[in-house]
């Protein structure tokens, strides 16, 4: 394996690295970037790739694309491969097989086909999906066709600069500790690539059979004979969703969506948007100006995924948003889908995450059934045991957790639309149905204070001042009890984390508070997720309760941002 722990502060030492990568590196692109770069003497740039390695852990693999250790390269998933087959022959035998899917980012292709061909190399089958397809149905191929585990080369949301590497194993769910420390410790002890098998051929191409099954699986999550009036825009943000979520809605039975035409189809620059993630100001500019100007009147609702289609925003009519819309929040969202699936008379187990809002506890218990909180991310909400429905506030929901053990944009998109056109059948709309909701269990206010960097460091300089000096009160709520969650708890594995529980101000009409400050798993990013609760007496008070909590949030952002230093 090269080596790429010696000192890279030294000139002589990062050259060396450098040159000893370029001789194994199997990519001619990268080769060529890296060549010009040694020759070039441009240390700072060959420091900053040769500083380390890309780590492999819960989130799989997740980088820049370009050439050295640090970043996402063909050489950088070899490796990644090689370990990945020689823990599942340790642990899984030799005769399974592995699914590999990949989207439509830069490289996805090239990734894809290597990985098929190391583990054909180490003595296990490979089935390529046959095209760039959205991660859920990656997820729901692992389990129809029986494999011992799932790889998508994804990046998700992340900028055009980045790939990734999604590791499912055979029971249908992300890796989890202990199985990615012991991933990472097979991939750190792979040698030189060239002794690396990697044959030309051997693996399957599945066909259109594949998709086919996923889609007559979607329709597990509609109720026959619910209406299926509603009228739909639909984006896929550059990514691979258009065709798989159109071929749904049509089997569905639904109206075939609107595309928004300038991000119908895969494109890996994401050229009309500056982050691929319909949660980022402007990202909707053009589906909202689509839905204004669509012939014959304006769609019931909008729906967006991320460019690999496993989460789900959802905008709707608003007159008094400047766009003429506007979008829920994943929190709404989730709340609106568990309403739907309880009025459906579902059972099992309702889940969400720590940083999602405790609202989906309220509505489970209302209607007795079990309830959980996870850590953030699907890799743990999907192993809650009975899982009927899950979802995090960052756009993700769980539907089908039969059909998708992870979140699926494809059949939460059908499942808005169910909705959309059952409220429309008697003349309302997700607006009103949000109405009922804050009115029954008090608003549930959210927000989030992220905070992107450029220097991580700045991340981990927040966390320590907040740890040190934690904040004794955010908008005049004293804060009743602080939990460093690196500690772990009876419920929840440690993770780096704090949760600041706030009292409530009756005299204020205030019930409660929370906060839960994190670094980003995928993005450099720290996150920050805010909980404003205020009663409603009726729906004459909707507003005035509305408004308290967004002050109460806007004052919570401005006094956590102080005490974080950010």
């Amino acid at each position: 394996m090269t080596d790429v722990t010696t000192d890279v502060t030294d000139a002589d030492h990062v050259i060396e690295a450098a040159r000893a990568w370029l001789a194994e590196d199997p990519d001619p692109e990268t080769r060529e970037e890296l060549a010009k770069l040694i020759e070039a003497e441009a240390l700072d740039e060959l420091r900053d790739r040769f500083s380390g390695t890309l780590q492999f852990g819960t989130a799989g693999l997740r980088g820049e694309l370009g050439a050295g250790p640090m970043r996402m390269n063909r050489a950088v998933v070899v490796r990644a491969a090689a370990g990945i087959a020689a823990y599942l022959r340790r642990t899984a035998g030799s005769d399974g097989v592995v699914v590999i899917g990949y989207d439509a980012r830069y490289k996805s292709l090239d990734f894809a086909r290597d990985t098929a061909a190391v583990m054909v190399g180490a003595g296990l089958r490979a089935a390529l999906l046959p095209e760039p397809l959205p991660t859920p149905v990656l997820a729901y191929a692992i389990g129809h066709l029986g494999a011992v585990a799932g790889i998508m080369v994804t990046a998700s949301h992340n900028p055009p600069r980045d790939n990734g590497y999604k590791v499912y194993l055979g029971d249908r769910t992300q890796i989890v500790p202990p199985a990615d420390a012991e991933i990472a410790a097979d991939i750190a002890a792979v040698g030189p690539l060239a002794g690396v098998e990697r044959p030309e051929s051997g693996w399957e191409v599945l066909g259109d059979d594949l998709l086919d099954a996923y889609l007559a699986r979607t329709g597990a999550v509609l109720t026959e004979g619910s209406p299926r009036d509603v009228r739909t825009v639909h984006t896929a943000m550059h990514g691979v969703g258009s065709r798989t979520v159109r071929l749904a809605f049509e089997r569905a039975g639904f109206p075939a969506p609107v595309p928004v035409a300038g991000q119908a189809e895969p494109d890996p620059d994401f050229p009309t948007v500056a982050f691929p993630n319909p949660e980022e100001p402007g990202a909707m500019d053009l589906a909202f100006a689509t839905a204004r100007e669509l012939e014959g009147g304006g769609p019931d609702v909008i729906i967006a995924n991320d460019p690999d289609a496993d989460r789900c925003a959802v905008a709707v009519p608003d007159p008094e948003a400047d766009a003429g819309w506007r979008m829920l929040r994943g929190d709404q969202v989730g709340a609106l889908l568990a309403t739907h699936l309880i009025h459906k008379r579902a059972k099992g187990t309702f889940a969400t995450t720590i940083v999602s809002s405790s609202l989906l506890s309220r509505i489970a218990r209302a209607a007795g059934l079990p309830y959980e909180e996870t850590l953030t991310g699907f890799k743990w909400l999907a192993r809650v045991d009975g899982l009927r429905y899950g979802y995090e506030e960052a756009l993700g929901y769980a539907v089908d957790p039969e059909g998708v053990r992870d979140k699926d944009g494809v059949t939460a998109a059908l499942l808005v639309a169910e909705l959309t056109a059952e409220l429309k059948q008697a003349g309302r709309t997700l607006t009103d149905l949000l109405d009922d909701i804050d009115v029954e269990y008090g608003v549930h206010a959210t927000d989030q204070l992220s905070v992107r960097v450029e220097d991580l460091s700045l991340i981990a300089a927040a966390m320590v001042r907040l740890r040190e000096n934690p904040p004794r009160a955010l908008a005049g709520l004293r804060v009743d009890r602080a939990e460093d969650l690196s500690e772990g708890s009876e419920s929840l594995p440690p993770t780096d984390g704090l949760r600041y529980h706030l009292a409530g101000d009756a005299g204020r009409g205030i019930e409660s508070g929370r906060v839960i400050v994190r670094p980003s798993g995928t993005e450099p990013k720290l996150k920050c997720y805010l909980e404003a609760v205020v009663p409603v007496g009726g729906a004459d008070g909707l507003p005035d309760a509305r408004a308290l909590a967004a002050d109460v949030l806007a004052s919570v952002k401005r006094d956590l941002a102080e005490a974080a230093g950010v």
